[in-house]
């Protein structure tokens, strides 16, 4: 019997060339999406490009253009080298895409409207030379599990840096030392969630890799964090709520709403 199967890809950055990391990560999906069809199940294998974040906003800086021309380069060059792989895409789009803005903005307000979005008010390091609040990835940290040097949105030990580790961090654009001002921004309540996360991944971890097992497992021990969702940052999805609409939209929230509605709308 025939079954419906969704296969989210990873969404490549549009801040430079892809390389084989991106390509050894990638064809996994593609070799699924030909496996299911083969077997005669209705399968959607969906990604794109994300166009938005600092990754994109620092080599638009970098090399003196807008970030618009960076990202439609890369997603444009991106697409080629999918077309040459003979890679079997259903959809293949980009996060700056007017549809899709229009579409996890819609998701973002239902989401706020039913209480798991909220208001926060927070110290936030501000770089003076600068003259901005600092996103956490712009920030340089040590990383208070292995003690490196790291980003301050995660170390690449898995570590993810609290509110209170980005105290007194290095601005990576200008190498200043940040202060905390106070600001607001949006976030997700996801410690409302813990309950029904935890007998979601019950019922379905015989699915998983025992990797992807042990790490849901491991911050569903330690007590899921509400996440903030929102950004200081000139260049991405505009939030559509009162008082926010300078924030920008985090990229880990619309990526995988583009993949939640494709399945809504195509199965």
């Amino acid at each position: 019997m025939s079954k419906k199967v969704l296969i989210g890809g990873a969404w490549p950055y549009a801040n430079s060339s892809l390389h084989l990391g991106h390509l050894a990560a990638l064809i996994s999906g593609d070799f699924l999406k030909r496996y299911h069809k083969i077997l005669g199940d209705d399968v959607l294998y969906v990604s794109g490009t994300d166009c938005h974040g600092t990754p994109i906003t620092e080599r638009a800086l970098k090399e003196g253009i807008k970030p618009e021309e960076i990202a439609d380069k890369y997603h444009k060059e991106f697409k080629e080298v999918f077309k040459k792989m003979n890679f079997d895409y259903d959809i293949y789009t980009k996060t700056s895409d007017e549809y899709h803005k229009r579409k996890v903005q819609e998701i973002f307000l239902k989401i706020y409207d039913n209480g798991y979005i909220y208001p926060k008010k927070s110290l936030q390091p501000f770089c003076e030379k600068c003259n901005k609040f600092e996103a956490d990835r712009e920030l340089e940290v040590i990383c208070k599990s292995c003690r490196m040097v790291t980003k301050g949105d995660q170390c690449d030990c898995g570590y993810i840096p609290t509110e209170e580790d980005l105290i007194d961090a290095k601005c990576r654009i200008c190498g200043s030392k940040t202060i905390q001002k106070e600001n607001t921004h949006l976030y997700l309540a996801l410690s409302k969630l813990q309950k029904q996360i935890e007998k979601y991944v019950e019922k379905n971890e015989k699915n998983w890799r025992i990797a992807s097992k042990n790490e849901t497992e491991k911050f569903l021990k330690e007590g899921l964090k509400d996440r903030v969702v929102t950004r200081d940052l000139p260049y991405g999805i505009e939030i559509p709520i009162k008082g926010f609409e300078n924030k920008r939209m985090y990229v880990w929230i619309e990526a995988v709403l583009r993949i939640y509605y494709s399945n809504n709308e195509n199965m």
